[in-house]
């Protein structure tokens, strides 16, 4: 990338939305990093921190009418504030459920819809909404956030057949395992019911919930992600949709797709196509 461009990003303050931002204003780029509370982001002439809860609507819109008051205009809006939660699906509360679908479902399509308006203006933009190979199969006990990432994919796909008469690309990146603390402090659970005890010694190793924050999470580092989607978006010419991140993604993804082949492979039907 040659050119300045302002980027638009959101939970930015730990984890991959801080390698993002320290990556993004190296590459020359102006930054408006979202953030729920306090930060320690670094002052820099070209970031300008909102504060900003993902689950406001108007305030997603007021985010981006002040991004584009302070630089110009918004060139890149990367999706990335979200968290996960372990519990099966019988354990999650409603107050569980509904808290995470707002952050990590509903959060990125506000902050679409605020978009694109001024991306269409323009002529031009890119939106990479943060997924993850969690979207193409699902975990046990990770079900809740499983089906924030499949909505999240469900309306992205739809939205990038939309907006792209209006010049604007849209990224569904899909990680695999990323070296931060989303699977350690930053994880939340569900109170444990005694019946998927036997579940979680599979699954983890022990039944106890919630294991040590200080747990490594292990996977690709937060900067060679962060590197990986500013190297996309530089790519005018990638077609692709999905952008699978770390050496362990593909083989993930095509894990998933061979058990829902054979399971569709159980209508004769399919079969004979």
């Amino acid at each position: 990338m040659t050119s300045r461009q302002t980027w638009m990003i959101t939970g930015a303050n730990r984890g991959l939305g801080r390698a993002l931002t320290l990556a993004a204003l190296e590459a020359g780029h102006a930054v408006v990093a979202t953030v729920r509370g306090a930060h320690s982001l670094p002052k820099h002439e070209r970031l300008f921190v909102q504060q900003l809860d993902v689950r406001d609507r108007l305030g997603a819109f007021a985010a981006v009418a002040q991004a584009v008051a302070r630089f110009g205009r918004l060139d890149v809006l990367v999706n990335n504030a979200g968290y996960g939660l372990i519990g099966a699906v019988e354990e999650a509360t409603e107050e569980e459920a509904r808290a995470i679908l707002d952050t990590d479902l509903f959060g990125p399509l506000w902050l679409s819809q605020a978009a694109i308006p001024v991306m269409r203006d323009q002529g031009s933009g890119h939106i990479v909404q943060i997924s993850t190979v969690g979207a193409v199969g699902t975990i046990p006990t990770l079900g809740l956030y499983n089906s924030a990432k499949w909505g999240l994919e469900g309306f992205s796909e739809a939205m990038a057949a939309e907006v792209g008469r209006f010049g604007i690309r849209v990224t569904l990146a899909e990680p695999g395992a990323i070296d931060t603390d989303w699977a350690g402090g930053s994880m939340r659970f569900s109170s444990p019911l005694a019946a998927y005890d036997g579940l979680r010694t599979e699954l983890f190793g022990t039944a106890t919930v919630p294991w040590p924050s200080a747990e490594a999470a292990g996977g690709t580092s937060p900067a060679d992600v962060a590197a990986a989607i500013l190297a996309h978006v530089g790519e005018d010419g990638d077609p692709r949709l999905r952008l699978l991140i770390g050496d362990d993604a593909p083989g993930q993804v095509e894990a998933a797709l061979k058990l829902r082949h054979e399971d569709y492979k159980r209508d004769h039907r399919f079969r004979s196509r």
